[in-house]
């Protein structure tokens, strides 16, 4: 099978026909063997009496249906297990990620030899509550992921199967798919410029909820990638910093106290010093610290995936 679109959706009831007529007519324009995995989240809508309608009408319709709203992780998650095809495609279904891009993207991953191409939508019809927001938490995942480009959360993506059977998303971390590629060991990663187009049905699922949570996300993303597998290396150093910086700090102050008690002035007491106080703050965080680290790698090391590494090829 040449391609898979995958959809998570949620409440997209009315869109949904109109976008699977509008995938069935580009697939069939180009000859592609195919399948459309719609994946109900939890809708409270009749998206999935909607999908079951369309199934009947082609065989290339399949569908999962969510007890309840899980998330689009999860609903990728599930729609990526099931995949048959060599490329796969993820879209929204609120009409604004264009079907008409899906030849290019395939071209992309087949000819030019990418792991994962990225959407753009570089001219947005998004109110500025939407796109200001947007543009800062893409500058910032720019920033710690060392990726260049310019749309993470972008729904409009494709990848090689071997991409989608080797990550795993959850939680939020849909927005982070192309890093969680780079850490997984796919390196040639694209981008391309996508028409975005302003919504015909229903209403936008964003929050400023997303955004915040967004960005915790990166940092436990960036964090769990870089000491995931060696924690002590992270709190173990710095615990021993701030214990280096207190044990410092308590030599001042014991020297400072025994010059007062060589010169005969025994009035000043150690606690009178500021000295004393980082010291002490300093040396107990670093101890709890360095424990940190230290219980970090007793669970690391009985991790069943500690020894778990993406092997490309053996002969």
């Amino acid at each position: 099978m040449d391609i898979s679109v995958v959809i998570p959706l949620y409440n997209e009831a009315e869109s949904l026909p109109e976008l699977c007529e509008w995938i069935e007519k580009v697939m069939d324009a180009h000859r592609f063997s195919y399948e459309i995995i719609f994946i109900s989240d939890g809708s409270t809508d009749s998206s999935w009496e909607v999908i079951e309608a369309l199934q009947k009408q082609s065989p290339c319709v399949k569908g999962i249906k969510f007890r309840r709203n899980y998330g689009k992780s999860p609903a990728l998650h599930c729609g990526f297990q099931r995949v048959q095809g060599e490329v796969v495609i993820t879209m929204d279904a609120d009409l604004q990620d264009s079907p008409d891009e899906i030849p290019e993207l395939y071209r992309m991953i087949k000819e030019e030899g990418y792991d994962l191409v990225s959407g753009w939508k570089k001219k947005r019809y998004d109110p500025l509550s939407k796109t200001i927001p947007t543009r800062l938490f893409n500058a910032t995942a720019r920033k710690f992921s060392g990726l260049r480009l310019h749309d993470f959360n972008c729904g409009l993506k494709a990848y090689k199967n071997t991409v989608v059977r080797n990550i795993e998303i959850y939680n939020d971390m849909h927005r982070y798919i192309p890093y969680l590629a780079k850490i997984a060991g796919f390196h040639k990663i694209g981008e391309k410029v996508v028409k975005h187009q302003a919504r015909k049905y229903g209403t936008t699922k964003f929050g400023l909820s997303r955004f915040v949570n967004g960005y915790l996300d990166l940092i436990s993303l960036w964090f769990t990638s870089k000491f995931g597998k060696k924690p002590m290396h992270f709190f173990g150093f710095w615990g021993s910093v701030m214990f280096f910086i207190g044990f410092i700090a308590l030599v001042y102050v014991l020297a400072m106290k025994l010059i007062s008690i060589f010169s005969g002035d025994l009035r000043p007491l150690v606690t009178h010093s500021p000295y004393f106080y980082i010291s002490l703050t300093a040396m107990i965080l670093g101890t709890q610290l360095f424990l940190s680290g230290f219980i970090g790698e007793l669970i690391s090391r009985n991790s069943p995936r500690r020894n778990h590494y993406q092997i490309e090829a053996e002969i």
